[in-house]
């Protein structure tokens, strides 16, 4: 009997410790994300990928360092041209797709 009464103490306490407000400190924490920068897609090159689930586009960057730039990257999702995509990076470039691979 005494192991059915210690039981519902531990439950309790741990209730108690998941519900206890959380520091001061760790309230003042935001999160903190990178800048994006715009990008037009100029011209769909093509499908690619394992199953062809990934569109690889030449899009024009609008603002920030590389701005006026045309780079080719690889989109996941619906896409078509005039389309604007946020980039995190403006650096990398995805690898051109080889003619003629099916």
């Amino acid at each position: 009997m005494s192991e059915d009464k210690q039981q519902p103490e531990e439950q309790k306490q741990k209730l108690q410790k998941r519900d206890r407000p959380k520091p001061e400190a760790a309230k003042s924490e935001k999160a903190v994300f990178s800048e994006a920068v715009p990008a037009v897609v100029e011209e769909i090159v093509g499908r690619t990928g394992m199953r062809g689930e990934i569109t690889q586009v030449r899009c024009k960057i609008m603002a920030g360092r590389d701005s006026g730039k045309i780079i080719t990257r690889n989109v996941k999702g619906p896409v078509k041209e005039k389309d604007i995509l946020m980039l995190r990076e403006t650096e990398i470039e995805a690898r051109k797709m080889m003619p003629g691979r099916k």
